[in-house]
């Protein structure tokens, strides 16, 4: 990790899942604190999966605007195209 890592979090874990951490991290050959900073990246950092739902959200937003009839859609794809 290139972060200098300046804040530190006490987290306790049930001692099962613990175990699983350090399990997990003796495979990979990485510490415990580096698989929950991982997760939580992946969860609540940026790329994480609240981003990817939001984006998700968007297009399908975009979606709604898309003509049913394949006719009109085309259509609207052309005029698009001609207008750069």
């Amino acid at each position: 990790m290139s972060e200098q890592m300046t804040k530190k979090a006490t987290i306790l874990f049930p001692p099962a899942l613990y175990k699983e951490l350090q399990a997990e991290a003796h495979r990979q050959g990485r510490s415990v604190g580096e698989l929950v900073r991982e997760a939580a990246t992946a969860r609540y950092g940026s790329g994480g999966v609240r981003e990817r739902l939001e984006a998700v959200e968007r297009l399908v937003r975009l979606a709604d605007d898309v003509p049913d009839d394949p006719a009109q859609l085309e259509e609207e794809i052309i005029r698009g195209a001609l207008e750069r």
